[in-house]
């Protein structure tokens, strides 16, 4: 669970309306970004907020305007490495502000820019890494809980 809040300011350039993200692992990333229908500045459907970024956009926007708390709940299960290779991919259910957007949705790699990055093998438990994107977000109430299998 995290609760986070895009910057309310105008911004100097368009990828600043709260440009961030949830680093499953540091290495699976869940897009955050001021994504409320009434923003003007439109962004890619894989890049809008809880999208995993390049990849897969949410079920429904649920997002909020800038300035208001948001939230996501995220069970997110790790890949699976037999070796180097992979057994099993990583995937999440997801809620944003209480709304169902991604229901267990196949990780299809690590994040990458306009490209799907292969997996490579890593070990089982990697950080949670909150990324600042050069935009003033704001994080609170963040906290893990592991589910074991």
């Amino acid at each position: 669970h995290l609760e986070w809040m895009a910057p309310t300011a105008p911004p100097h350039r368009m990828m600043s309306r709260g440009n961030s993200g949830v680093l499953l692992m540091g290495k699976y990333e869940v897009q955050i970004f001021d994504s409320h229908g009434t923003n003007e500045v439109r962004i890619y459907p894989d890049g809008q907020a809880a999208s995993i970024y390049g990849q897969t956009p949410p079920r429904v926007n649920a997002c909020r305007k800038a300035g208001q708390w948001q939230s996501f709940d995220i069970v997110f299960t790790a890949p699976v490495f037999e070796g180097d290779k992979l057994a099993a991919p990583a995937a999440i259910t997801m809620f944003h502000n209480g709304l169902l957007v991604h229901l267990n949705q196949e990780i299809m790699g690590p994040m990458a820019h306009r490209a799907i990055a292969p997996y490579e093998a890593h070990p089982a438990k990697l950080p949670l890494v909150l990324q600042g994107h050069q935009s003033p977000v704001r994080f609170r109430n963040v906290w893990i809980r592991p589910l074991d299998h």
